[in-house]
């Protein structure tokens, strides 16, 4: 049962963890992934360890957390844990694990270093080591009502941070300057901090997908493609709109005109039940009747959550090995084409499975701003 003042379902995440456990047959699993230590428990620190059993969670912590953990946990923000203080943390998890005497330990092996692996062999002769995968990220790809009710508003802050680039897009402005500006805008609207490096690439720039700022100078007739974000809570959102300094030239438009439409398509075919692979499909085949399927150089989108990256990827592949959308996901849909020598084009929006169909959190208008 959920703690009733617990602002995300810590307890049900943590159950359906343990009948990982239990079908794999393991006494514990050591999670070292910082998020996935979020997602279970709401810590948020830069260091820790969980250990999860059948019937008990314990966090292995530094004095750096020791006093903010205890408070979260008696005014109910966090998962109910044991608390572990530590001051090498591989030391005191060996410790943990010996005095427990766990014949079987499961770890997550997508993040787990081969020296952290190395001394928990050392350290552990008689225990047999298991590593897992997607244990904890399988549940974060389907979002809770609490995850969703921040993500629609962090949507909208994105948004309306959008609403600002007017201002701030100028000719004679440089790519770095226009990035700090965004930056400081997302900080005021209420962010945490930019999810990412803000990208502004101007002109010829603009042709490489993740182009960082420089010193060059925005000048009448560039593309300026913008792709920014936030973290709220947590939860990151992602946004990319595009600019023109004045008026830009016919191929340029009919670059943006492109792009366009084959995220529209893209975002038409998000529904519950569709392949990753189906989504993609939709914005590619748009370019390809534009020949401009080999400008499109990267997938249609990806997962976001606690991480501004993760599953489903919106990508082409193999189907057998394709996401099929269920209600609750949510995913950017960001396709681009790039030409060397002209410039670059990528239109974002970040859009939940519904049960219906689909949701766009990012509402700011997609028009070619012309500045």
């Amino acid at each position: 049962m959920t703690h009733p003042t617990e602002p995300f379902p810590f307890s049900a995440r943590l159950a359906r963890l343990r009948v990982r456990l239990g079908e794999a047959d393991a006494d514990a699993i050591v999670v070292t992934e910082l998020n996935n230590i979020r997602y279970l428990t709401g810590f948020a620190g830069s260091a820790g360890i969980l250990v999860v059993t059948a019937t008990q969670s314990e966090l292995l912590i530094d004095g750096r957390y020791e006093e903010i953990v205890r408070e979260a946990l008696r005014v109910g923000t966090m998962a109910p844990v044991g608390i572990t203080r530590v001051k090498k943390y591989d030391s005191t998890l060996l410790e943990v694990l010996v005095a427990a005497g766990w014949r079987r330990i499961a770890f997550e092996g997508d993040h787990t270093t081969v020296a952290q692996y190395g001394r928990w062999v050392a350290g552990l002769p008689n225990v047999e080591l298991t590593p897992v995968y997607d244990w904890v990220e399988s549940g974060r790809i389907v979002k809770d009502a609490a995850e969703l009710a921040i993500l629609r508003r962090a949507g909208r802050l994105l948004s309306d941070v959008a609403m600002g680039l007017a201002q701030w897009v100028d000719v004679g402005r440089t790519e770095r300057e226009v990035a700090g500006l965004i930056d400081s805008a997302i900080r005021r609207a209420g962010f945490e901090k930019p999810a990412f490096d803000t990208i502004v690439a101007t002109g010829l720039n603009s042709a490489y997908p993740h182009a960082r700022p420089t010193d060059r100078t925005i000048a009448k007739g560039d593309l300026v493609l913008l792709d920014f974000g936030g973290v709220l809570e947590g939860y990151c959102v992602d946004l990319t709109r595009m600019a023109g300094a004045g008026r830009v030239g016919a191929d340029s438009q009919a670059l943006y005109l492109a792009v366009r439409e084959a995220q529209g398509k893209a975002i038409a075919a998000v529904h519950p039940g569709r392949l990753t692979t189906e989504v993609d499909q939709a914005a590619r085949q748009v370019l390809e009747q534009h020949q401009l399927g080999s400008a499109f150089v990267h997938g249609t989108g990806h997962g976001l959550g606690l991480d501004v990256h993760e599953a489903p990827r919106v990508g082409p592949g193999d189907p057998s090995e394709a996401v099929r959308l269920e209600s609750g996901m949510v995913v950017t849909i960001e396709p681009g084409a790039y030409v060397v020598g002209l410039g670059g084009v990528r239109l974002e929006d970040d859009v939940l499975v519904t049960a219906e169909g689909q949701e766009v959190l990012t509402t700011a208008p997609l028009d070619l701003l012309i500045v």
